[in-house]
Order: C-alpha cells, then structure tokens, then sequence
C-alpha cells in the first residue's frame, strides 16, 4: 500500500470512527440540531456555541474537460473544525487532502498530483441576530498557510479570504441564506470577489433540501458561475449526514459530487 493511499485510510477511518463514537454518546444533549457549513458553498451567519466543538468532514469528485483533456480532482478528507471561544466568537481549523488526475484523448498520465492543501485558520464572529426582515448577520475571516501544505500543492504567498454571511427565515420550512466576499490566493495579487445564495427547504424534522447559486469575479479574469443541491439527514441533534451534486454554469467545472457528515461535541455545561 502506498504511503498516500495509507494516509487517505487512516483519515477517513479515524473520521467515522471518532464520529461514531462521539456524536452518538452525546445524543441526550438538550442543544438544538446543528446548523453546519457544508456541503453548500454559503457560510452560515450561525455560530457553535461557546466551548463546544463541530467537526464537518467529507469527500468531494470534480471533474473539467478542456476539448480532448479530462481533469479529476478528488478531495478525500475536507475537514472543518469549528471551536465555540465565546458567545459571539468561533475559531476555525480546516485541511484537505487532495488528489489530481489527468487524461489525455483517454489516457491518463503518469504525473499525478496529492498532498495536503494550505491550513486554513480563520474566525466567525456574529454582527446581528435576525430581526424581523432585517437578516441575521456574521463575519468569516481566513487564512491559508502555505508551509502546512504538501509540495504539489504549496503557494509561495499566503491566502487571505473574507465575507459577510446574511440569513433570512422565510417561513417555518425555508429560509434564504447568502453571502458576499473577496478573497486572495494562488500566488496573485488579483482580488476575487465571492458570492453565493442557497434556497433551503425542510422536508421533514430530520431531512432538508437545498438548491444554491455561487461563483466569483477575479479582477482580471473571466467570471465562474456555478450551481449545486443537496440533502441533509439529521440522526440525531449532534449528527447529521449530507450529500450533493453541482456543475458549472459557464465553461469549467463538468461534474461535481460531494458526501460527508457533520457531528458536534457540546461541552460538559450544555
């Protein structure tokens, strides 16, 4: 077994593992269900609650073609964790495990791409609750580290992102979320400017439903639009499981297919 094929197991196992464990010996917890940030590109406004801890892992499948190139992107660990500091302050630790293919006219090349990506470090902090029809409102902040990345995926500058995310109830079954940023990375000086809205629906106490729009505008390059939709599946108020599928709207990605859970682990005063 390769030592990348080693590492993707071991993750992964001790992923389902620890959320097995954790997530299930917590069930009694009088919290409300989680509110997570995957799989849909929109950042919630939603903070954890204070010394608590979220985990949101998964796996995501992308593939581009470019006339007769085919381009498979395949992430097998994309784990977020969230840390509750204060009331109105979360701390945020991701990294991702990625693996990049290619084929040309149907074969594929021996140059094969994986590693770790930056580590991102960043905070979610809350500005305003919702207030009739004035949204509720947060702020995210990150960073990306390019020393913690593996070598076919490590910058020479360091990545910055920021935005605003706004959440609207609709009704007792939907709300309206989106979010609006800019963000600065892959070794240019050239800002992006980010934007996402996802429609989300309940389809009963336990499963939801979304649909959502994302894409951005580099200052110098042509815009990315994008769609995607998903469920979620809530087994208990800790533990919830997901899945999506999404595309490009102008010429990139073909195919994108995402699965992963979410689990939180409340802290001894909840």
């Amino acid at each position: 077994m390769s030592m990348n094929r080693a590492i993707k197991n071991t993750v992964l196992g001790l992923t389902l593992f620890t959320a097995k464990t954790m997530s299930f010996a917590q069930e009694k917890s009088t919290l409300e269900p989680l509110i997570t940030d995957r799989p849909d590109q929109t950042e919630s406004p939603n903070l954890v609650s204070k010394r608590s801890i979220q985990i949101e892992t998964g796996a995501a499948y992308e593939v581009f073609k470019n006339q007769n190139i085919k381009t498979e992107n395949t992430t097998y660990n994309t784990t977020l964790v969230r840390y509750g500091l204060l009331s109105n302050l979360e701390l945020r630790l991701g990294w991702n495990f990625d693996e990049n293919k290619t084929k040309i006219n149907n074969n594929r090349i021996d140059d094969i791409s994986s590693g770790f990506s930056p580590l991102l470090l960043g905070i979610k902090t809350s500005i305003a609750k919702e207030n009739n029809w004035l949204p509720e409102i947060g702020l995210l902040g990150h960073l990306y580290l390019p020393f913690t990345a593996g070598s076919d995926y490590k910058p020479d500058t360091t990545g910055i992102d920021f935005r605003f995310a706004f959440s609207h109830t609709l009704n007792e079954k939907s709300n309206l979320s989106y979010n609006f940023g800019v963000a600065w990375g892959n070794d240019s000086p050239e800002a992006t400017y980010i934007y996402t809205i996802a429609y989300g629906y309940s389809l009963t106490e336990k499963m939801g439903a979304y649909a959502e729009l994302y894409g951005d505008f580099p200052e110098n390059s042509k815009a990315n639009h994008l769609w995607n939709a998903g469920a979620t599946y809530l087994i208990t108020n800790n533990l919830q499981l997901d899945a999506s599928f999404g595309t490009s709207i102008t010429k990139g990605q073909d195919l994108m297919i995402s699965a992963g859970l979410s689990y939180r682990i409340p802290s001894k005063n909840n």
